[in-house]
């Protein structure tokens, strides 16, 4: 993949901790009182079908930034824990994932069900990896999500990823808050 400008939170993470496992992160959208309504009614109000909205949004955002890996690039949303799929009835992150023209897999369990939302950024930065891997894959994952805050989420996964033998981890966010 190309080089990519690096913003300053992908800087903190590779000075703080030395390495970075996300290669990259991409968000189509930034965080506004706009978006804040909409995914407000899309995923806490359980309205599913408003998140067709972002379709062509993802779509083009991925045609655009990851078309090089697209061949061997398999999509992987973010999973949510029993209990928020049970409040919402969808997981966003799969929704997202399916406008994409890749191959999806659920490679990820989230075992810990906590609401990220109700953290501060240090208790989101310090938290144990919620997640467990169902399955190893050998080819380059685009992680697939809806709000990158801190970046924590997307790093757990692609830490447990990396260290599984994946060659590569990037990520697809709908909005950076």
């Amino acid at each position: 993949m190309t080089e990519f400008e690096q913003c300053s939170d992908c800087e903190w993470w590779r000075n703080q901790f030395k390495s970075d496992p996300l290669e990259y992160n991409y968000s189509v959208f930034q965080y506004n009182s706009f978006i804040q309504e909409i995914i407000a009614k899309w995923k806490y109000r359980g309205d599913y079908v408003l998140g067709e909205v972002f379709r062509p949004y993802v779509y083009a955002a991925f045609i655009e930034k990851f078309t090089t890996q697209k061949k061997n690039l398999i999509a992987v949303p973010i999973p949510l824990s029993e209990e928020r799929i049970t409040e919402r009835g969808f997981n966003q992150a799969e929704m997202l994932a399916g406008f994409l023209p890749i191959r999806q897999e659920l490679l990820l369990q989230r075992v810990d069900g906590e609401k990220q939302s109700k953290k501060s950024r240090k208790d989101r930065i310090t938290t144990k990896n919620p997640f467990s891997l169902e399955k190893m894959v050998k080819n380059p994952v685009l992680l697939v999500d809806d709000i990158y805050t801190t970046g924590t989420t997307l790093r757990h996964a692609a830490r447990l990823l990396i260290e599984s033998g994946c060659p590569e981890v990037y990520a697809l966010t709908l909005i950076r808050g």
